[in-house]
């Protein structure tokens, strides 16, 4: 089943395929197993215009909607949810820049991150604030026309290699905690007091460097400034509204990557003296799995037809959409495995890769706990009304 696409969407949709068919599943292990960031996939996706699909042509994009986006980041995770990362965080770390920056900050910022001179990244996550964002730690006081910044982020996804970050932190003077005195800044690698910690060794997307970043008597001007001061929470919140549907195509497209894989397998592999799709404990394998995707994948569709439509709920589909589809990403890819039995479990074939990489999907930009108390809460609040 597939969602209306236009004649564009379509064209860029197959390209993608195809150039993740030839170039990039090619890749794939070596990328896992060295745990290197991939610069020759990135110098790939910015050379046939991939990086640009989250920018409109006015900032040098060739695209700026979240659909076509979405059908992106799918055909790229169906081969390797690593490389998938260079595009979608390439529109995360952005997002705050397109939602909230000047005209002046996004003629800046905007056309390098489009062409992909330059990397983005997003630093919200700090060591003790996670899904408690509003608890960071991170400060940055006013001096004259600027701002010095000191603190610490972690579990930054390319914050080793990004070029452009959006960095949030507490601009209360007097100690006032509330969300109200958060703010979000356009912070660039070579300013002085920029360091990168430590990279993280994960369980899966080996390849997408995950940092620690340590800001260090920085000095941010105030034109850096994205919004008033204190309207950084609110920022962030909205960045993760409008993200969310690039992590539920992630986690879409490689369920779907593995379900080829099982149904490829299943029909290829003998037992018994038959292919092992004719028993019917494999089919109601397949059929649960396939199932699962369709209804995974209309929810993520929907969740980026309504940012591109700015619907007033975006908050709940996208919600709804990374929940979904994350959580089937993990049972499809798990399901994958057995139905690949002995062979599933090895490395020399994907399957186990997928379900590695899948099981961030249900974490990152929001854990699906945080999900479930945002559906409840837009929910309830609604048939209060």
């Amino acid at each position: 089943m597939d969602f209306r696409l236009s004649e564009e969407q379509q064209q860029i949709k197959q390209m993608v395929h195809e150039l993740c068919l030839e170039r990039v599943e090619p890749r794939a292990a070596a990328i896992d197993e060295s745990g290197e960031f991939p610069w020759d996939i990135k110098e790939l996706f910015a050379s046939h215009d991939i990086l640009a699909i989250p920018f409109t042509p006015d900032y040098g994009g060739v695209s700026g909607s979240a659909v076509t986006l979405i059908v992106a980041i799918e055909e790229i995770s169906k081969f390797c949810a690593t490389s998938s990362l260079i595009l979608s965080v390439q529109s995360l770390g952005s997002l705050p820049i397109w939602l909230a920056g000047t005209e002046e900050q996004k003629r800046k910022y905007l056309p390098p991150l489009a062409r992909g001179e330059r990397l983005a990244a997003y630093a919200l996550t700090e060591p003790g604030s996670g899904s408690d964002a509003g608890g960071m730690r991170t400060r940055a006081v006013r001096r004259g026309d600027s701002y010095l910044i000191n603190g610490s982020k972690t579990f930054i996804t390319g914050g080793s290699v990004a070029d452009t970050l959006v960095v949030f932190a507490r601009t209360d003077q007097d100690g006032d905690a509330s969300l109200r005195n958060i703010s979000a800044f356009i912070v660039e690698k070579d300013m002085p007091g920029f360091k990168v910690g430590k990279l993280e060794k994960k369980l899966g997307i080996r390849g997408s460097p995950t940092a620690q970043i340590f800001f260090e008597d920085l000095v941010v001007p105030e034109k850096n400034r994205l919004g008033r001061d204190g309207d950084g929470f609110r920022l962030a919140m909205r960045v993760l509204d409008h993200s969310r549907p690039g992590i539920a195509a992630q986690a879409l497209g490689l369920a779907e990557g593995a379900f080829e894989l099982a149904r490829r397998y299943a029909r290829e592999r003998h037992q018994f003296g038959k292919p092992i799709s004719e028993f019917q404990g494999i089919q109601f394998l397949l059929a649960d799995m396939a199932t699962q995707i369709e209804a995974a994948r209309a929810l993520t569709y929907a969740a980026a037809d309504a940012i591109d439509r700015q619907l007033a709920e975006i908050n709940l589909t996208s919600a709804m959409a990374k929940l979904c589809a994350s959580d089937t990403a993990m049972r499809v890819t798990t399901d994958a495995v057995q139905v690949l039995g002995g062979y599933g479990y090895l490395r020399d074939f994907p399957a186990e890769r997928m379900m590695r990489d899948a099981k961030i999907t249900q974490i990152y930009e929001g854990t699906n706990e945080i999900q479930r108390l945002v559906i409840a809460r837009a929910l309830l609040k609604e048939k209060k009304s």
